[in-house]
């Protein structure tokens, strides 16, 4: 593609230039910490998820027509089902799940092409996907504190004191990154805190005199270069499609306010054009091509929006960089392994602060709706929601059974259409 004339273009139109290969590098790094942090947490490939990240994104330009300046990653949403799919089922049976619950992404884009956005609001208001969100992360916690304990399942892998110590300076960089952060530090507080507790135990290895080692670098010495991400191809299984598929409830909600937020620092309409019925259609297209190789489900990165508004980067071939970047440091395996070697306490301390992060996401979600929460009819769905999901609640039905965040968003969506006086007929909060 020759080079066209700077003045001639909007600086929000796709066109694509190897000068902006660095920018587009940059923005991969803003999502580095939290792309990684999904697969490392669940157990899967780190290489393989950064290669569908990019993967994902370029099919997200394509369904868009190149016009949205945005990065698919690693969705939070997901850990809690992929951690219980992976133990139930093992990783290809959750595959399954997870590639259906890219498909439901598919079936509401439809939704929305025929009956335009408000079908979205009606069907998955606030007062249901906040109590789903706040599942997601509640539910989370014990997996969190255990980690950054040292518990590594019933056996305390790493003495409990220096657990702590690890884990609370990871909590602290990250804490520190996310609060007083300016510039790009602000926008990548996982990762520093990732590095500030890797520091730490390598530091504790050195000149601490405990038994045991927090970080093990064989691994990295004996890994290649250059090596296939470890692609795993998913198989049949009914129970995991039931149990994850209503999971994407939360996260389908949750990219419906990226783009509104992406559309805002850009000063788009994006939910116009290029319609939200093709966003969500690519966001799901990516999710289930993700899967279909063994990755984590993809979703629209907040962070990658901090970076284009903190950069100005408004051209989506930005994007275009970031996912070959992506791509290509995929079969770096010298990488992968290095990822693989980070101890436990240390993503322990980034999860005891992200989890209770993605709850606050759901209190805010209905804090802003102007709902009125202590309705009755308000309390009823969020009250069987959150305990139904956190209880530890199980309903067979067929030899099919449901149990935490995927009964929760069932039993959430089920109440708000069977209960009167939903809609714009609720109360709202007074002002």
């Amino acid at each position: 593609m020759s080079e066209q004339n700077p003045a001639s273009l909007s600086s929000h139109d796709y066109h694509f230039s190897p000068r902006q290969a660095l920018v587009g590098s940059q923005m991969f790094f803003v999502a580095f910490g939290a792309l990684v942090l999904v697969p490392l947490l669940t157990g899967l490939n780190p290489s393989v998820a950064m290669f569908t990240a990019g993967m994902g994104t370029l099919i997200f330009q394509v369904v868009t027509k190149g016009s949205v300046p945005i990065f698919l990653a690693s969705s939070f949403a997901f850990i809690a089902p992929i951690s219980y799919g992976v133990t139930k089922w093992g990783l290809p049976g959750t595959m399954c799940g997870l590639v259906a619950a890219g498909l439901l992404y598919v079936l509401l884009s439809l939704l929305v092409k025929m009956r335009g956005v408000g079908i979205i609001q009606r069907f998955l208001p606030a007062v249901v996907t906040g109590p789903v969100i706040m599942v997601i992360g509640l539910s989370l916690a014990p997996v969190g504190v255990n980690m950054a304990v040292g518990m590594a399942g019933d056996v305390q892998a790493v003495p409990r004191n220096l657990a702590l110590t690890v884990a609370g300076i990871s909590l602290a960089a990250t804490v520190i990154a996310t609060v007083w952060g300016r510039g790009v530090i602000r926008l990548i507080p996982i990762l520093c805190g990732i590095v500030a507790g890797y520091a730490a135990s390598a530091l504790f290895d050195l000149f601490g005199n405990y038994s045991v080692k927090l970080v093990n670098l064989s691994p990295i010495y004996n890994a290649d270069w250059f090596a296939m991400p470890q692609f795993v191809l998913p198989v049949w299984n009914l129970d995991a499609i039931i149990f994850i598929v209503p999971i994407a409830i939360a996260p389908a909600i949750e990219h419906v306010g990226n783009i509104i937020a992406i559309g805002a620092v850009t000063g788009r309409d994006y939910l116009a054009k290029p319609g939200l019925h093709r966003t969500l259609l690519g966001d799901g297209l990516a999710t289930s091509a993700a899967s279909l190789l063994g990755g984590p489900p993809n979703t629209t990165y907040s962070e990658v929006t901090g970076g284009v508004a903190l950069t100005r980067a408004f051209n989506p071939a930005v994007m275009t960089w970031a996912a070959i970047t992506a791509i290509g440091l995929a079969f770096i395996g010298k990488l992968g392994a290095a990822l693989m070697t980070i101890p436990g306490p240390v993503m322990g301390g980034i999860m005891v602060l992200l989890f209770g992060t993605i709850a606050v996401v759901g209190i805010n979600s209905m804090a802003r709706s102007n709902e009125n929460l202590l309705e009755p009819r308000n309390m009823v769905i969020m009250s069987v929601v959150l305990v139904s999901g956190l209880g530890g609640l199980e309903i067979s039905i067929a030899g099919f059974s449901l149990s935490g965040i995927g009964l929760a968003g069932i039993v959430g969506v089920i109440l708000n259409l069977i209960l009167p006086g939903g809609g714009h007929s609720s109360k709202k909060r007074n002002s």
